[in-house]
């Protein structure tokens, strides 16, 4: 259900800037940044690890998807998480939930071939920001 490398080549940040170059390079644009210690934070919430979640999207893969089914809205963007699961690690995480294992928690049909395709991208972009 969770594609997921790791990496001890750089902090969270220097993996976050591979993932969003990664995700250029794969035609998928970075629609947004979270930081979660410091949204945890400011809710007074102590979290101290750091997470950055990025939302990325390929619009066209998008546009056709949602003109089969609009319910794949709730899917969208597509997230991968950049973390450590200690503070202090030197290891760094880098996750993604499966399009292909969220489709299949869904009754959506004629969205397998879109799923597969946008699978096989994050995958891709993942392992392109580990590498580095």
């Amino acid at each position: 259900m969770i594609y997921s490398k790791t990496t001890s080549n750089g902090t969270v940040s220097d993996v976050c800037g591979r993932v969003e170059q990664a995700s250029l390079d794969n035609k998928f644009g970075v629609l947004g940044r979270h930081n979660l210690r410091e949204k945890m934070q400011e809710k007074g919430v102590a979290f101290d690890r750091d997470c950055i979640v990025l939302e990325v999207c390929n619009p066209h893969v998008a546009s056709q998807a949602l003109g089969v089914h609009m319910g794949v809205s709730t899917l969208l963007p597509c997230r991968i998480s950049v973390y450590q699961e200690k503070q202090g690690s030197q290891t760094v995480h880098v996750s993604t939930m499966k399009p292909c294992a969220l489709l299949g928690l869904m009754t959506m049909p004629g969205l397998d071939t879109f799923a597969s395709e946008v699978e096989a991208a994050l995958v891709k972009i993942i392992d392109e920001a580990c590498e580095g």
